[in-house]
């Protein structure tokens, strides 16, 4: 049986892992990527604006290999909020699921993907667009820089619900790993879940796929 015990180890050995890699490699500047246009030009990639749990490298990359951090970037005049399509609770989080919705004045912090045009099937198919449960929609967010046109995803038919611990603890990993503002961080550890303590299969390919993350990088520290 999955013990409340057994949750906390489990998360504790994600924020191991995923500690270790940000501190050991850091984000690409954005002098660095935004010089490097060249593939969004030729159509062989697209940028992807991410806000919940793809926030987190090796969650997004399960699927989606080729997926490699832009920038961070905001989206204005939008809220997060949590739920399910049509009210239907997600059986991959066991609680509501990230989306956003308009709302003047408010704010989304994210990170800006590139990735490769052989992942946009993979992705749609993440996010259940045939499905009709998200929606892919393009969105102008801004950067330290300059604003930019990227994909992103809105759910159909929202009931609000609240995400279950160990899915909003992904999303606060990846604000974590990325560097996302403090506030922001806070605010989202602040939100309240549904207390769920059960199994959820997409957490133990989390934690593999950290643990094999947290292995290249040390294979990296040692042979430097």
């Amino acid at each position: 049986m999955f013990s409340c015990q057994s949750f906390i180890f489990s998360l504790t050995l994600l924020a191991a892992g995923f500690n270790l890699l940000s501190s050991a490699v850091p984000l690409p500047s954005e002098d660095s990527v935004m010089d490097n246009s060249s593939d969004r030009q030729n159509g062989s990639t697209f940028l992807y604006f991410a806000y919940g749990s793809n926030l987190l490298k090796e969650r997004l990359q399960l699927k989606n290999p080729s997926a490699t951090v832009y920038c961070v970037a905001k989206l204005k005049d939008y809220k997060l909020v949590f739920g399910n399509h049509k009210g239907l609770a997600s059986q991959r989080w066991h609680g509501g699921v990230a989306t956003i919705e308009h709302s003047p004045g408010d704010e989304v912090w994210g990170i800006m993907w590139r990735m490769n045009m052989s992942d946009l099937e993979s992705l749609d198919r993440q996010e259940n667009v045939k499905m009709g449960t998200y929606s892919p929609v393009e969105v102008n967010v801004s950067t330290s820089r300059q604003d930019l046109s990227c994909r992103t995803y809105i759910m159909n038919s929202c009931v609000y619900a609240p995400p279950s611990p160990q899915y909003l603890q992904v999303i606060v990993m990846g604000a974590e790993q990325n560097g996302l503002p403090e506030d922001y961080q806070d605010k989202l550890r602040s939100i309240q879940t549904n207390k769920y303590e059960g199994p959820l299969p997409v957490m133990e390919e989390l934690e593999k796929a950290l643990k094999k993350s947290k292995e290249r990088t040390e294979e990296i520290q040692s042979d430097d």
